[in-house]
């Protein structure tokens, strides 16, 4: 891809915007070739809204330049008692390292939070640790260095940024790496290092000749820090505690909010950029409004915590005017960019032509195809006079379903390749026309969405769903009645309580209460039982007695269950063939990274269909943690064996939402996808039930609509329900009598 870049920097258009323009007005597509362009000659500067936005154009980036590095900012409000993640400490210096040590012309790309964000002058000065093997290190005074480095030590390491020491071992999981890595020593000579497993701790056989060891925190408690702390202890009682620890060397949370108490002088990371270097700042006006944004955030923070802290939470710390603020405004940046004598391009969406110093480009992006195939066939054919044609996809294996694709249609002169980028563009003034996978298959998930995995979400009742009267459930206690919400003043402090009101313990008397204070709503759940349940007194031990009959009723079904599952055993089912190399093609461009229960998940589902007996099993998890992409592999496995698949819904909604993912995830593969509801009209149900019946279909998501005795199937070999307990007693009949022959899932 790298060849587009001399391709679109030859056009005179382009070479005369990025000289002469403050600001280009061009699509988002093209953004990052505009700016590898540029950076050809000079390191640049890129400054997004968000830090989403900096993550995908860190990936399109590096596709396109050598030297591509992200600044990130911290997840942690200035004043907050938190401190920022181990990992974001280290990517920021190992960047700042970067930038401090580049011979060449490189690319940083950061949001405006942590351009506008102070840190300590001189971070990353030093440069990180390095280890090789065969180096001369003591044992012991490497301990030392990894502690000064905030690195924690304990007996089992299983985090990152924790170490630990076994005999001539030291495991340490590094901020940034995938693996923790363990270290052999033969005396004092590093002899191995090797990555391991955190389950079995383990090692991989993969040698690694030397690593760098970053600091987990900014902050370190040096010894001019510590002294600092210990005379501004008796200065600054609010955070007298704080500073407390630190005088002893103790890593406190949020201790990173006395930084500017702490350290003698800040800068920006404008302050570390060479001479030449250019700022592009990516949608200026949505960089402005963010920076105002986030000031107004940050003090609407501030003042909240405040608020908290007079009904008993932690005050936040409160620097002195005299202190060196974190934040910077927009002024404040602009006048820093001006006394640095630092060159500045904007590049926006839209603009005026009013304004000076505006150009915009001839450039279009490229219009969705919404996984139509056929359209993109048709473009490419419409766009046979253009010298350059480019399509790139995520993956290999997708690459080769579209190149089999153009081979076909006779559209031979397409290059195609694999790359991170999300959309594409026609560029007139390069004869340019680039299509990307995503232009044709609509699909929304980000390139880097890989990286980031699903995060569990606590389990606790919203008070404010709650209605006098209503039934919820104490972990302790069992079933109440919800009353109120009330304010009380214990130890002179306010908080909120929820009153459960329970049976009374006395024949005659009002209820007992209970008062459940708000910051232990975790012990609360809503009752969802379908009848009105009695009241269980306090004390009176009912609740233990309702949950012990709650399990022998579960070991009854589960006995229930067993018979049920053995009596299927012995019943003749498709035994469906081992994964197709289309089906590894499907799984490569999942856009994100698989837990390890949904890999578990898979694996198991996919068992089950190749055992000669029908599947009958159920998947279990939250919103968004990847059912849908479960059931996608199980109905592409099952296709592959030209058998035809019904997913069963309980809402239309689900059936338009559904059949969007499917088409999408299956854009490339020839596999018909159809969705049956009331939203189809007449015609279009009779025409896919006709296709039903012919085999023409291979997946269908509908309502119940497809348990009617006119939809009948070809070849029906796996049936998906989703969300099963919202059907009916009718519908669940029908779907009994499907799972003595087909596989349900």
């Amino acid at each position: 891809m790298k060849a587009l870049i001399d391709l679109i920097a030859g056009s005179d258009e382009i070479a005369r915007a990025l000289t002469t323009a403050d600001t280009i007005v061009a699509p988002p597509p093209i953004n990052a070739f505009l700016i590898a362009a540029q950076a050809r000659e000079r390191s640049i500067l890129v400054v997004t809204a968000t830090g989403r936005a900096s993550e995908d154009l860190v990936a399109e980036l590096a596709a396109l330049h050598e030297n591509v590095w992200e600044f990130p900012a911290w997840e942690t409000l200035p004043h907050e008692r938190l401190s920022p993640r181990g990992d974001t400490v280290a990517h920021r210096i190992s960047t700042l390292h970067k930038i401090r040590t580049a011979q060449q012309p490189f690319i940083v790309v950061t949001s405006v939070r942590a351009l506008i964000h102070q840190i300590i002058a001189g971070l990353a000065e030093g440069g990180p640790l390095t280890l090789r093997v065969g180096d001369e290190v003591p044992l012991t005074g490497l301990v030392t260095q990894l502690s000064e480095l905030a690195y924690v030590r304990t007996d089992l390491v299983e985090r990152r940024g924790e170490f630990a020491v076994r005999g001539g071992i030291i495991d340490i999981f590094l901020p940034l790496a995938q693996h923790p890595i363990r270290i052999d020593f033969f005396g004092d000579e590093i002899e191995s290092i090797h990555e391991f497993e955190i389950s079995d701790q383990r090692r991989n056989a993969e040698v690694i000749s030397e690593i760098e060891v970053f600091a987990c925190r900014e902050l370190l408690l040096s010894e001019a820090i510590k002294s600092k702390a210990l005379t501004l202890k008796s200065q600054h009682p609010g955070a007298s505690e704080m500073l407390d620890k630190i005088s002893e060397g103790i890593v406190v949370e949020g201790m990173e909010s006395l930084i500017p108490l702490l350290v003698d002088k800040q800068e920006l990371i404008l302050d570390l950029l060479p001479k030449n270097c250019e700022i592009v700042f990516l949608d200026l006006p949505r960089i402005t409004s963010r920076t105002a944004d986030l000031l107004s955030t940050n003090e609407e923070f501030f003042v909240a915590a405040w608020s908290n802290a007079a009904v008993g939470g932690s005050a936040p710390i409160a620097l002195p005017q005299s202190v060196e603020k974190t934040y910077l405004t927009w002024s404040e940046l602009e006048q820093k960019i001006h006394s640095l004598k630092l060159e500045t391009l904007s590049i926006n969406p839209f603009g005026s032509d009013l304004d000076p110093g505006t150009l915009f480009l001839a450039c279009e992006p490229i219009e969705a195809m919404r996984g139509d195939t056929e359209k993109v066939i048709e473009l490419f054919r419409s766009q046979a006079g253009r010298k350059n044609r480019y399509f790139s996809a995520f993956g290999n294996g997708i690459a080769e379903r579209y190149r089999d694709l153009f081979r076909e249609a006779e559209i031979n002169d397409v290059q195609i390749h694999t790359a991170p980028f999300a959309h594409g563009f026609s560029l007139p003034s390069a004869d340019l026309i680039y299509v990307t996978e995503r232009d044709v298959t609509g699909s929304k998930s980000s390139y880097k969405d890989g990286d980031r995995l699903p995060s569990r979400r606590k389990n606790s009742i919203d008070p404010l769903e709650l209605k006098s009267g209503d039934y919820v459930v104490h972990e302790q206690h069992g079933i109440g009645r919800y009353q109120t919400m009330i304010t009380r003043t214990v130890g002179g402090f306010a908080r909120e309580y929820l009153v459960i009101e329970y049976a009374a313990s006395k024949r005659g008397q009002p209820g007992d209460q209970i008062f459940v204070p708000s910051d232990a709503l975790d012990q609360i759940s809503k009752y969802i039982g379908g009848e009105s349940p009695s009241v269980h007194r306090i004390g009176s031990g009912e609740w233990q007695k309702a949950k012990g009959r709650a399990r022998k009723a579960v070991r009854q079904i589960a006995g229930e269950l067993i018979r049920l599952y053995a009596a299927r055993r012995s019943s003749p089912g498709f035994a469906f063939s081992p994964d197709t190399p289309w089906q590894a093609e499907l799984e490569d461009a999942f856009a994100y990274v698989e837990t390890a229960d949904q890999l578990a998940t898979i694996n198991e589902v996919k068992r089950d269909m190749e055992a000669p007996y029908p599947m009958d099993r159920i998947i279990c998890g939250d919103v968004g943690y990847g059912k849908t992409e479960i059931a996608i592999r199980a109905a592409f496995k099952a296709v592959q064996d030209g058998k035809q698949v019904a997913v069963l819904v309980p809402t239309t909604l689900l059936v338009q939402q559904h059949s969007k993912t499917f088409a999408e995830r299956y854009a490339g593969f020839p596999i018909r996808v159809e969705g049956l509801s009331r939203f189809n009209t007449a015609k279009e149900s009779k025409e896919i039930v006709a296709a039903l019946a012919t085999g023409q279909v291979d997946v269908v998501i509908g309502t119940h609509r497809i348990l009617s005795q006119d939809v009948n199937f070809k070849d029906l070999g796996l049936v998906i329900v989703d969300e099963e307990q919202r059907f009916g007693v009718e519908q669940k009949e029908s779907l009994k009598k499907l799972r003595t022959t087909v596989d349900v899932l």
